[in-house]
């Protein structure tokens, strides 16, 4: 079934309409609300229209690409990359690969390789200097404020020392970030750092849901504590020890199921990391030191060249964000194109 599912789909007119329907209704939605506005227009302004992760991080796509698919476009996706060269099974299971290699070949041996397209995931550069953007929410009862900017892939050589800083970060509860926001200003019901995986360079993101009437205040705060770990609050001994034990005591719950189990080896297809990384991983984290994660943060946070985004009610934090006076103060609709 599953190999007639990978090499005969099909794509029924009626299925097709309800789909798309259906796409474009949660679209309409995402439009509307505060977090899915700020991450469909994040990714154009990071990368650029052109480039493959230009586009909204809801993975939804827009409005007039979807009315534009037609069900030739399915059958042209599916003929274009699905190739045998450009595809990896997954099995986690009660099998081994002696009972179940002969069935493959059987079911998929006449499968062809061919040639594939390159998407452009091509290096872009960082933001020469800060940039706030605005986009009016009229009556919102919170401003939802985005930051950030192109962070190494995954696959670099580093990773381990940098998500355990974003660990200490902005990656947990008990993170600098929402612990300054949450449990210590109490602007805020949570607040966090986190990098949106990707083969290339991926969004490192902050995100922080915060009172309105504390929309500047929070973003001067944000704004400390992003150049605080690169220089006048350094990383303690306690801090990576702390991040050292939450990264290593949860991994054998996170291996409870087949699924969770697949999704570690989709990571290492996905993204091109070593067989073993999972297995070193444990040793590796622990193995950090306070200078080894010091200098990840420098490789990945750049407090002069954010791309800041705000969700808002306009009429009450345009004027206090200006007054901030970090530069150019754009205004988007939610669209991410420019506005009145």
């Amino acid at each position: 079934m599953y190999a007639d599912v990978i090499l005969h789909p099909s794509f029924p007119e009626t299925d097709f309409k309800r789909l798309q329907k259906q796409l474009i209704a949660g679209i309409k939605r995402e439009r509307t609300e505060p977090v899915s506005m700020a991450l469909r227009v994040f990714p154009k302004i990071l990368y650029g229209s052109g480039h493959a992760y230009g586009n909204p991080l809801t993975g939804s796509g827009t409005e007039a690409s979807v009315e534009k698919l037609s069900q030739s476009d399915m059958k042209k996706f599916h003929d274009t990359w699905f190739k045998p060269n450009n595809s990896t099974l997954v099995i986690v299971g009660d099998a081994t690969l002696s009972e179940i290699k002969p069935k493959l070949e059987k079911l998929f041996g006449d499968w062809k390789n061919g040639d594939l397209p390159r998407k452009n995931i091509s290096k872009v550069e960082q933001q020469k200097k800060s940039v706030v953007y605005l986009i009016d929410r009229p009556d919102s009862l919170q401003s939802d404020i985005l930051a950030g900017h192109v962070a190494p892939p995954k696959s670099n050589p580093d990773e381990i020392a940098i998500e355990t800083m974003n660990t200490i970060l902005g990656g947990t509860f008990t993170s600098r970030v929402n612990m300054s926001l949450r449990e210590g200003k109490h602007w805020s019901y949570g607040a966090f750092t986190f990098m949106w995986p990707a083969q290339g360079q991926r969004p490192f993101i902050v995100y922080a849901p915060v009172q309105t009437d504390k929309t500047k205040e929070s973003l001067v705060e944000l704004n400390k504590e992003l150049r605080a770990i690169l220089d006048t609050q350094p990383i303690s001994e306690k801090e990576l020890n702390t991040a050292q034990k939450n990264q290593t005591l949860q991994l054998p719950g996170r291996w409870e199921t087949d699924e969770s189990v697949a999704g570690s080896i989709q990571d290492i297809v996905t993204f091109g990391l070593p067989d073993d990384y999972f297995t070193t991983y444990p040793a590796k984290v622990r193995s950090l030191s306070v200078s080894e994660v010091e200098k990840a943060a420098k490789e990945v946070v750049h407090p002069d060249q954010l791309v800041w985004v705000v969700v808002g009610d306009r009429s009450k934090v345009e004027s206090a964000i200006r007054d901030l006076g970090w530069g150019e103060v754009r205004l988007l609709d939610a669209d991410g194109n420019p506005a009145k």
